[in-house]
């Protein structure tokens, strides 16, 4: 039994993770670490790492940018495993996760789900076969998400250029602009309302040619599905980093 500290346990994603957690076999919540401990449900609530000496397996993270340090810490000190699920980073913030991951295994998505990662592969090909074609990125997501655009978005994007050997840069403000869109550009565009759950959408624009590749999230399952599976395949891994890719690749 996997035994599981859960960081945003009263967030909303916190929440579908502990309902998914509880009708499995394989996992268990034992602690949970949030700034609202007024809900406290079939496992203790903390206000911050410093005050857990429940025994732990791993850390499953959905909770915000500023709780990073504390939570490196924490994972680093214990030497527990940790599945990373947050977004919105800074570059140095990437940097001190990639840091961590010298001391202890960690699991880093922008996205946990499965299909997302299958679309980020499907665009590395694409990228490769049609040459020359423009590139744009269009994520849609409720109106309460904070980051813009999504970590999806960049995941995508990152996926993409890494293929075409880094030569693309992302344009986020091209309404500032007067000139044509370059050949190495990747327009990133952040749609927020209503209730949207996540969709992402990848056109490949050529000459009399439009190739899109896209997913649309129906609910918050599917990630937290993916963050327990990653949680329950990091467990097992030494120090470094890792991601969905990995993880597709094992089954």
């Amino acid at each position: 039994m996997l035994r599981i500290i859960l960081s945003g346990c009263n967030g909303k994603m916190g929440r579908v993770i502990t309902d998914i957690v509880n009708n499995r076999n394989d996992a268990a919540i034992v602690a949970g670490v949030d700034l609202d401990i007024t809900q406290n449900g079939p496992f203790p609530v903390f206000n911050s790492f410093d005050d857990i000496k429940v025994p732990a397996d791993v850390i499953i993270d959905f909770s915000h940018p500023s709780v990073l340090d504390n939570l490196l810490n924490f994972a680093c000190e214990n030497n527990l495993p940790l599945v990373i699920a947050t977004t919105g980073f800074s570059d140095e913030q990437i940097k001190k996760i990639t840091d961590a991951a010298q001391k202890i295994p960690v699991f880093f998505s922008f996205n946990m789900s499965l299909g997302i990662n299958l679309l980020a592969e499907l665009c590395r090909k694409a990228a490769t076969v049609l040459d020359g074609f423009d590139i744009e990125i269009i994520e849609k997501h409720h109106n309460q998400k904070i980051d813009a655009p999504s970590g999806t978005a960049i995941l995508l994007a990152n996926e993409i250029n890494d293929e075409l050997n880094g030569k693309m840069t992302y344009e986020y403000d091209r309404h500032s602009k007067s000139q044509k869109r370059t050949k190495t550009e990747i327009g990133m565009h952040a749609v927020r309302g209503g209730t949207i759950v996540g969709e992402h959408e990848v056109i490949f624009a050529g000459r009399d040619e439009i190739i899109t590749l896209s997913h649309s999230a129906r609910s918050k399952e599917i990630f937290a599905v993916g963050a327990v599976n990653a949680a329950l395949f990091v467990s097992e891994k030494p120090a470094g980093i890792y991601s969905m890719k990995e993880l597709v690749l094992e089954k």
